[in-house]
Formats: C-alpha cells, structure tokens, sequence
C-alpha cells in the first residue's frame, strides 16, 4: 500500500510513506546504526519483523531514499498497539518524516481495532519526547535502566478513541 503524503505538515511532496520490503534491509540496518547508539535491531529481526503478520512497518522514503522507519506490533487479544521502534535519519530531521510515521502507525492500529498505542523513549530524547507529546501521548511511567546502557525509558500512551 503506497501513499503519497504530500498534503501532511511539512512532509514534502517529494516524499513517499510506504511498507517496508524486505530489499529495505540494507537502509533499515543504516538507519539503525545513523539513529540509535544502543539497543539496535539486528539484520534478523528486521527481516523477521518485515514479514509478521501481527507487525507493521511502515518506511518513509525522501528523493528515492529511505530516511526513516517505524515499527508497530499488535498482540492477539490484546487492545493495544505498541510501537518497537521510529527511527529516522538525523540527515532528513526536521522535515515531518517522523511524525508521519507516527500517524501511519496509529492509523494501522485503528484499522485492527485498537483503543490505544503505547512506547517507550529513552528519557534524554528531548526531540522524540516533544514529538509524542506534541501528537497527544501522555505520559503514564517510567522504567529505570531500560536500555543496554542503564538509560531509564519513559512509557507514554495515546488514547485511539474517538
């Protein structure tokens, strides 16, 4: 399923939101390794993560360059989306890319039938940290040495109800 989604704030037109493919591996691991300092996915998981059925990815794509990904994964029986991973590649920052991965995220978790969506950011990620709250997620915890290299990890929640 592709999209243009010229018409979101501030993501240009040259840009395009679509699934990821599993010929996305070699950006996806570059994103990775541009994004986060610890706690990355593996080759792998990507791959597996690309391929499950309980898994979305959406990827965006800048000029025929994919500058960023998201991951959102959904539990049988559970009315809860959780969002494993938004990177974006700190070359494309400032263009909307995150936020609209965000959005195609929550969209896919309305379309399952999801009443909310949850994550988790390291609490020294002012920039995702503004963005979630900016986008309505409210923050309901905490969980102190979270990440590989004992950073705590704040847990937010947004409310898919209409």
């Amino acid at each position: 399923m592709e999209s243009r989604l010229g018409a979101r704030p501030a993501f240009r037109t040259a840009s395009l939101l679509r699934e990821a493919r599993p010929d996305d591996l070699d950006a996806l691991e570059r994103l990775e390794l541009a994004a986060f300092q610890s706690d990355r996915l593996s080759r792998r998981s990507l791959r597996y993560f690309i391929a499950a059925p309980t898994t979305y990815v959406p990827v965006a794509e800048h000029e025929a360059v994919v500058a960023g990904y998201a991951m959102i994964g959904f539990r049988a029986g559970s009315a809860l989306g959780r969002i494993f991973s938004l990177a974006v590649d700190p070359g494309f920052g400032r263009l909307g890319i995150g936020r609209a991965l965000l959005i195609a995220c929550e969209e896919r978790a309305r379309k399952r039938g999801s009443r909310a969506v949850r994550l988790e950011v390291r609490a020294d990620n002012s920039a995702a940290i503004a963005l979630y709250e900016a986008s309505a997620y409210r923050r309901f915890g905490s969980e102190p040495d979270y990440y590989e290299d004992g950073a705590t990890a704040l847990r937010f929640e947004k409310s898919l109800a209409t």
